[in-house]
């Protein structure tokens, strides 16, 4: 009756929707993962049980999949190698089923993933979520920039008039911060690399004071970056070390 990627809508509560992982050979036990839910995990449920959800009408089969990640026939160059590297990982994890669903069995193939490619477990972590959320495709995997103003775009610099929010407290010019153009966006990235060279453990904040300290210890409180600039472009820049 079911398929893989299949989605049940349930009535109660209203608008819940599954999405089937994964049904094993004996066709008894079915693995789901709850769709937008951002801290969701794979759960098992008897096959016995989606089917009498359906029979009953406490759930209904979509015929359409609501979630599924639009075709991209061409990502550009550096979207495509954060959508590859983040298959190369899914692809990869998902060749232990059912162990991935299981959350300590999967909690070891994350480290020992994590340790072999030097990604963090977090990173892993949001990319099976947004595999098992939008269809679990090569589509799927691509990078979502949907929620900025241009599309994976950086927006320019303006002299005088600083992107993104005020910081906390800031009540004139002076204070207003400083925009992140491509010299310190470069420098951010250099200085994460220089931290992570010389230590055992990566750490954003410490990376971050680290650099403070060697690039801007003599600059007015308006000129220096606020930490919150320094995470949103390690992040933006698919940093994957540990925080």
């Amino acid at each position: 009756m079911f398929l893989q990627n299949d989605v049940l809508e349930y009535r109660d509560p209203p608008g819940h929707l599954v999405r089937i992982l994964w049904i094993d050979v004996t066709h008894s036990v079915a693995y789901t993962f709850a769709l937008r839910r951002p801290s969701a995990t794979p759960r098992s449920t008897p096959l016995h049980v989606l089917v009498a959800d359906v029979s009953t009408r406490r759930a209904r089969l979509l015929l359409a999949d609501p979630c599924r990640a639009p075709r991209v026939d061409a990502p550009s160059g550096k979207h495509h190698l954060l959508q590859m590297k983040a298959w190369d990982a899914v692809t990869a994890l998902h060749h232990d089923l059912p162990q991935l669903y299981l959350p300590r069995p999967r909690a070891a193939l994350l480290s020992a993933y994590s340790r072999a490619h030097g990604i963090s477990v977090a990173s892993l972590m949001r990319y099976l979520r947004r595999y098992w959320e939008r269809g679990q495709t090569i589509d799927a995997s691509l990078p979502d920039y949907a929620n900025s103003g241009a599309r994976g775009k950086t927006r320019a610099a303006s002299a005088g008039v600083k992107r993104g929010r005020p910081r906390n407290g800031a009540t004139g010019s002076a204070n207003a911060g400083t925009n992140t153009d491509a010299a310190l966006r470069a420098l951010f990235l250099a200085a994460a690399a220089q931290f992570a060279a010389n230590h055992p453990r990566f750490s954003r904040p410490a990376a971050y004071r680290q650099m403070l300290r060697e690039h801007f210890a003599d600059c007015a409180p308006g000129a220096i970056p606020s930490y919150g600039q320094f995470n949103y472009w390690l992040e933006r820049d698919d940093i994957d070390r540990t925080q």
